[in-house]
């Protein structure tokens, strides 16, 4: 697996090595020593969450704050998604950065999003599963999340704006200056 930080620091792209032949391919898509080692950190993932949505669902920017924070190992199982990553770490460089990455079961790319970071997804195939690990439970309480078109982050999503199929609780997030503290 090769690993690859973004201008983010600790978001990384991970690309797996895929063995292909006749019959198909086989990947190992996750090893927890191959992992801390290529990000440089430990981190012990405790709950595995899926979703299945169709083309124009906008997903985010969700994150969780302080104890609850959590970190993020994302991937799609069959589709096409633009992930997004929007740093809320208060003293990092980046801050109010962000990093989208086009993730597909077609080239099985994962990206690591570390605790700090609203994360977001934007499917761009007919449909899209999509699969990732968490290092923390999920706490309501703990809740945060960016709208998804602040002018201040400016994400590009490269997709016509009328077409997004967005839920009313992601619809009413706060921008970025008025966003819930991550810590």
């Amino acid at each position: 697996m090769t690993f690859t930080e973004t201008k983010l620091k600790g978001c990384f792209i991970l690309e797996p090595k895929i063995i292909k032949d006749d019959r198909g391919y086989f990947m190992e898509s996750f090893n927890e020593k191959t992992f801390q080692e290529g990000i440089g950190q430990k981190v012990t993932f405790v709950q595995d969450n899926q979703s299945f949505s169709t083309r124009g669902v906008l997903r985010g920017l969700h994150y969780q704050c302080g104890e609850h924070a959590q970190a993020k190992l994302v991937r799609v199982l069959q589709g096409e998604v633009l992930d997004v990553a929007v740093d809320l770490r208060p003293n990092s460089e980046t801050y109010g950065q962000y990093e989208a990455v086009l993730l597909s079961g077609e080239n099985q790319t994962q990206f690591f999003v570390p605790r700090g970071f609203a994360h977001g997804f934007l499917v761009l195939s007919e449909t899209a599963t999509f699969f990732y690990k968490c290092d923390n439970f999920y706490n309501k309480e703990s809740e945060g999340g960016l709208i998804y078109n602040d002018e201040t982050v400016n994400i590009n999503w490269d997709f016509p704006l009328e077409e997004l199929l967005i839920s009313e609780k992601d619809q009413v997030l706060p921008n970025l200056e008025n966003a819930k503290k991550v810590w």
